[in-house]
């Protein structure tokens, strides 16, 4: 009998979530399904981010020693910056051009207006708040946030990965300084954390088939409520933003992560999406880069022949500061809710998105939900005004599921392309 591959059984949970999603939404199941059926997308989802920190910290620190000198550390960590910023700035730009062709501001009708601001304003408000705390930050904030000032509260959170980040390579740096027999009990140590997460990895995504059924599920109940028609109202009014934001995620993957594949490594199109696919499958479930990043780390190395001393350091850093997705997303979004108002943005204004949205993506956590949070302060940059967020909320969870399938794809992208630019 054939063994199925790990990416046919994900699709199979997320038909079959799909599928249920839908029953449930139309049988008024709502509540059955987030009592019984979430609970085991929940679990799933905190076993992803249960190892995520382990694994980041253990292959960050092996990956940064194994590199035996700080010249080789700073040209990898130069050429990984540089290509994520590019992509960045190249995705906002892709998002621009989609919303301005597409003009999805100018669809939506004026009574689907007021009922979308009526229905969101309070999801709206709370939002609003957590970016006024993020707009009165200062420039240098997020060099302040990245040293962590205890090792052990910027493990005991995710949503520090950056502190965990920056942690892993001062000691991965500090253990090429000091003599290697010094040094190597605490490598060897490192290195069977590193192994044992793997396994644990292995064991988890078991269970990934299941996981994906209840989070999709979940996800159309939670948009539907317990009346299917609310899905339909929402894609009727807001299905021309949602094709430019799709439109522009497309053509970022096609052109852009093509073309950096191209540039820098021999690597064909097709080993590429079949060796990342279960990455992206759970990226698009989960909504969260930093939940897929084992998964993530484990397909380049074992599928995509990425060297550990450069997936180790490319993708948790990618994890954290490449949002390609929610870059182009926060374009869109920002012009979108403009021409729905009846502003008209100049070039000057949109040229500044670029710029903010870049930055924004460099900030923005890697869990569910916060580029929105980021998407009101490129609002406040370019004079729209933040309480038009209401108008994209109900869609907003959908096209987060997408947007992270391209944070994810961008970061395998780049570590095969800075791994064969290193093998050069």
């Amino acid at each position: 009998m054939m063994k199925l591959e790990l990416h046919w059984k994900i699709i199979i949970g997320l038909v079959l979530g799909l599928a249920f999603g839908v029953f449930a939404a139309s049988q008024g199941l709502g509540d059955f399904t987030s009592a019984w059926v979430a609970p085991f997308g929940k679990i799933f989802l905190n076993l992803l981010k249960l190892i995520a920190v382990p694994l980041v910290l253990s292959s960050l620190i092996t990956g940064v020693a194994s590199l035996s000198d700080t010249k080789k550390l700073s040209r990898i960590g130069g050429k990984t910056i540089t290509i994520y910023i590019a992509t960045t700035a190249v995705a906002v730009t892709i998002g621009l051009v989609s919303v301005n062709i597409l003009q999805p501001g100018d669809t939506v009708p004026e009574d689907m207006k007021l009922k979308l601001q009526e229905t969101y304003e309070m999801a709206a408000s709370g939002r609003m708040e957590a970016a006024n705390e993020a707009k009165n930050r200062s420039i240098l904030q997020p060099l302040v946030d990245m040293v962590p000032d205890n090792v052990f509260s910027s493990a005991s959170n995710n949503r520090n990965m950056l502190q965990v980040v920056f942690v892993a390579i001062i000691v991965g740096i500090a253990l090429i300084q000091i003599p290697k027999n010094k040094g190597k009990p605490v490598l060897d140590f490192f290195e069977g954390i590193n192994e044992l997460v793997i396994k644990l990895v292995d064991n988890i995504m078991f269970f990934a088939p299941i996981g994906v059924f209840a989070l999709i599920a979940d996800t159309i109940t939670s948009v539907a409520g317990n009346n299917l028609n609310n899905i339909l109202e929402l894609l009727s009014a807001l299905g021309y933003y949602m094709l430019a934001v799709i439109i522009g995620l497309i053509l970022q993957m096609i052109i852009t992560y093509t073309t950096v594949l191209k540039i820098f490594s021999k690597m064909d199109l097709k080993t590429f999406y079949k060796g990342i696919a279960p990455a992206q499958l759970l990226a698009f479930s989960t909504s969260s880069s930093g939940a897929t990043l084992p998964v993530t780390m484990e397909r380049c190395e074992d599928e995509l022949e990425v060297s550990e001393e450069v997936s180790a350091f490319v993708l948790p850093l990618g994890a954290t500061i490449n949002m390609d997705g929610t870059a182009l997303y926060q374009a869109v979004a920002a012009v979108f809710i403009a021409q729905t108002l009846g502003m008209d943005l100049a070039l000057g204004a949109q040229l500044t998105i670029v710029f903010t949205a870049v930055l924004a993506s460099i900030g923005t956590a890697a869990v569910p939900g916060a580029g929105i949070i980021m998407l009101i302060i490129i609002l406040e940059a370019v004079g729209v005004p933040s309480a038009g967020i209401a108008l994209i909320l109900g869609v907003d969870r959908i096209l987060d599921m997408m947007r992270t399938v391209t944070n994810v794809t961008g970061d395998a992208s780049v570590a095969v392309a800075v791994h064969a630019s290193e093998k050069n």
